[in-house]
């Protein structure tokens, strides 16, 4: 079975990409919590994050890392949170929301629902974030 997160990946469906390599990519929650909510997985198809191999994890954390300094810079706030739940789609994926407060990462909330060209802008405020040095 082929994922919608692996269609992305191989470009079958579009995304909002915040960043890539080789072993993994990042992009915008089309139904995010918050304005700078996004996913990152790893472009081999995993259902369950605990079946990733050690190394492999841990590179996706590290590199979870850098969005998530990415999304503190485009989007200040007091955390960024990281969330696993899997079980919307049978494809290993880390949350990254900017949280104020505990209830910014409860996902029973209701969804935000933003037009393409927000997600563009929220996206690319996001890619071109800069770490000041």
């Amino acid at each position: 079975m082929t994922t919608l997160f692996t269609k992305i990946v191989r470009g079958d469906i579009p995304c909002y990409k915040i960043q890539e390599s080789e072993k993994f990519l990042a992009f915008l929650d089309i139904m995010p919590l918050k304005i700078g909510h996004v996913l990152v997985i790893p472009k081999s198809e995993i259902d369950y994050i605990f079946d990733i191999d050690d190394e492999l994890l841990g590179e996706m954390m590290i590199f979870a890392k850098s969005v998530a300094r990415k999304i503190k810079i485009a989007y200040p706030c007091n955390r960024v949170g990281i969330s696993v739940i899997g079980l919307e789609v049978p494809h290993a994926h880390i949350h990254l929301v900017p949280m104020n407060t505990l209830s910014d990462m409860n996902f029973a909330n209701k969804k935000l629902n933003l037009s393409q060209d927000e997600l563009m802008e929220i996206a690319k405020k996001i890619k071109h974030a800069q770490q000041k040095m």
